[in-house]
């Protein structure tokens, strides 16, 4: 599944071919997706993209009169066909820009996003959202009074997108174990200090996360393919009854709030 790394990956692979590019065409094969593709998504059509911005895990096609807001859902993908194919049974979505290229939108599952936005148009998808991971705003500073008020364990709190965004499943998992803290921790329990190094270990492991995915940015342009989620560098995640790197106790595995979950006993205090 396409988290925050993979889909500012696609971010920095595609926003090259489209920025200054006029949107001369937009082919909807399959309208239905998580929430039907809107017909006003034509009024694109005609005018220039003027940046590609991303939000937690929606990417927002600026233009002047609006904005497409596209979400990989659980299977999606995009990629730059600088000559046009046929399109395979689950390629879903065509952008062709006034360069030539065709932006592809392919999902399987259906569980990703093509949604418009009139310019001045509230997007409520995003008005809950918390801060970015990688920005100043998710600071201890910030964080501390939330983490203060809640009773859950720091799992799910850190994987909650109204305290911030983007930290899925395997980076809290792997944030957890690097800040050795346990996944099983209720999040008003954590000392200050705790906290403030877990904070910076899931700066740390998103933006390692980006850099490994830069050897796919080329594979946008690959028509004979699709960028891969790109193989992660993990610790424990996936890896119950594996030796823990640091120490070799076995890695412990649980569901918490239906998601899977790992660490290590020893390394991690609760």
């Amino acid at each position: 599944m396409p988290e925050l790394p993979e889909v500012e990956v696609s971010r920095l692979g595609t926003a090259p071919h489209l920025v200054g590019q006029t949107i001369t065409n937009l082919t909807i094969r399959q309208p239905r997706l998580r929430w039907p593709v809107p017909e006003q998504i034509a009024d694109a059509i005609g005018h220039q993209i003027n940046s590609v911005e991303r939000r937690a895990k929606y990417l927002l096609i600026q233009l002047d009169v609006g904005t497409i807001v596209v979400h990989l859902g659980m299977s999606g993908s995009l990629r730059v066909l600088k000559t046009p194919t046929s399109p395979a049974k689950h390629d879903h979505v065509d952008m062709v820009l006034s360069n030539g290229v065709t932006l592809r939108y392919n999902d399987p599952r259906r569980f990703g996003c093509w949604l418009w936005f009139a310019k001045g148009e509230n997007i409520e998808l995003l008005s809950h959202l918390g801060p970015e991971p990688l920005t100043a705003s998710f600071c201890l500073e910030y964080v501390w009074p939330l983490a203060q008020k809640r009773k859950i364990t720091i799992k799910q709190f850190i994987m909650d997108n109204k305290v911030v965004v983007g930290v899925g499943n395997i980076y809290a998992n792997e944030a957890l174990f690097n800040a050795k803290i346990s996944p099983l921790k209720s999040t008003h329990s954590v000392k200050k200090t705790d906290l403030k190094q877990l904070i910076e270990e899931i700066k740390h492991v998103l933006d390692n996360a980006i850099k490994q995915g830069g050897t796919t940015l080329n594979d946008f342009e690959q028509p004979d393919g699709k960028p891969g989620y790109f193989a992660q560098v993990l610790s424990v995640y996936g890896k119950e009854g594996e030796p823990c790197p640091i120490c070799a106790t076995k890695i412990r595995a649980q569901s918490i709030a239906k998601r899977n979950t790992f660490w290590c006993e020893r390394c991690q205090s609760e």
